[in-house]
């Protein structure tokens, strides 16, 4: 892959809705290539036989028995709101 010249740099910051100096062009466009040419080197790579993974790290979620830790405190909680009605917390109506 061939570096990016500054026609390219300037539709990806047009479409990015980016404001670049002229001065900083070459930078964009080093960098920008440089980028370009590692996910190149990363798409060369063979993965057909790496299963896909949801996290980095095998990692075994902590299992504790299901149980109730906390007390019922709906009256305290409830006591400082504006309205409730059966035990429900009554907001205005924002969608007629």
């Amino acid at each position: 892959m061939s570096s990016l010249d500054k026609a390219e740099i300037q539709k990806i910051a047009w479409l990015a809705r980016l404001a670049i100096d002229e001065g900083d062009m070459a930078g964009y466009s080093r960098d920008l290539s440089n980028i370009l040419k590692l996910v190149e080197q990363m798409n060369s790579i063979d993965t057909t036989t790496v299963d896909p993974l949801a996290h980095p790290l095998e990692l075994n979620a902590r299992m504790r028995p299901d149980q109730v830790t906390e007390s019922n405190q709906r009256e305290k909680f409830q006591a400082c709101a504006p309205a409730i009605k059966d035990g429900l917390y009554l907001v205005p109506k924002v969608i007629d």
